[in-house]
């Protein structure tokens, strides 16, 4: 589906794009469940310091050997922090307690529905980057159809600090998209920077946060070191900067925006959480804003 409706986005330019558009689909899977797997292992025995260790520190032994090679000195420390933190240990933090709070599919809509308001809104000041009326109009219709998702149940005063962690999360992750486009990070760069950078900074942090110490089954530790350290880490966050670079902020936040749908999808059949009326409606208004979108 969100193929077919880039390939109508780029028109005859679609066979030029294709890699950047299976990499924007192929994080979207991705992100979906992750969300699902994060919200199963903060209910588990680990807690959201050790799954972030796990995450970090298994993609930082994996390619160590290239941050020993790593052109170093070819950017800023700045730029540095900015793009691996962006979607680093503050970023993953902040999302994993919130999921304690919120359920997976909500947390869909309020991390990954909220990239295309703060990804047009970065790109317009950034990059004066600007869309047509119709388009804006997409996105609108993308934001209202997420938020039909989660109801009126959400916003209740026991979850409000969920929502608030998950919100900011959002805000964190558009800096990482924006920081990528500014300073034309590559795949290659990613691939290095984020592990790097979050297992050195976050490691000193773990020693004070609420920690098992990884005295839970091994299969936990195994599920959540492979999705997080090698999935995400080291395949996603490269396609991300991958399809930033070719395809722009708003239309990668575009990508991200149909999370909710996929996470509401993989929550229903991997957490028994059951898919509502509203949800559904939402389902069919995210799809039909991407349709608008990619015909805008």
């Amino acid at each position: 589906m969100v193929l077919f409706i880039f390939k109508q986005r780029f028109n005859g330019g679609f066979l030029e794009n294709w890699k950047p558009c299976l990499a924007g689909a192929l994080v979207v899977l991705i992100w979906s469940g992750w969300i699902t797997i994060s919200r199963y292992g903060v209910h588990s025995l680990l807690t959201p310091a050790d799954i972030t260790l796990l995450r970090y520190g298994t993609a930082f032994i994996i390619i160590f050997p290239l941050i020993l090679k790593y052109p170093w000195k070819k950017s800023s420390l700045h730029q540095y922090l900015i793009v691996g933190l962006g979607v680093g240990f503050p970023y993953t933090m902040v999302s994993f307690y919130g999921l304690m709070e919120i359920r997976a599919a909500h947390a869909g809509v309020l991390v990954n529905g909220m990239l295309p308001v703060f990804g047009a809104i970065a790109a317009w000041l950034y990059f004066k980057q600007r869309v047509s009326l119709v388009r804006y109009g997409a996105i609108l219709l993308i934001f209202m159809a997420n938020l039909v998702m989660i109801g009126g149940n959400l916003f209740s005063f026991d979850q409000l600090l969920g929502v608030f962690l998950l919100l900011s999360a959002a805000v964190i992750y558009t800096f990482y998209m924006l920081g990528v486009r500014l300073w034309k990070f590559t795949w290659r760069d990613v691939l290095v920077i984020i592990p790097a950078v979050n297992f050195v900074l976050f490691l000193p942090f773990w020693f004070f946060f609420p920690s098992t110490g990884f005295q839970v089954p091994i299969s936990e530790i195994l599920l959540q070191a492979t999705y997080q350290g090698i999935v995400v880490n080291l395949v996603a966050l490269p396609c991300v900067a991958y399809a930033i670079r070719h395809l722009g902020t708003i239309t990668v936040s575009l990508f991200m925006s149909f999370v909710p749908v996929i996470t509401a999808l993989f929550a229903w059949l991997m957490l028994g959480e059951n898919l509502s009326g509203l949800e559904i409606t939402g389902i069919v208004g995210c799809t039909a804003g991407l349709a608008v979108y990619s015909r805008g």
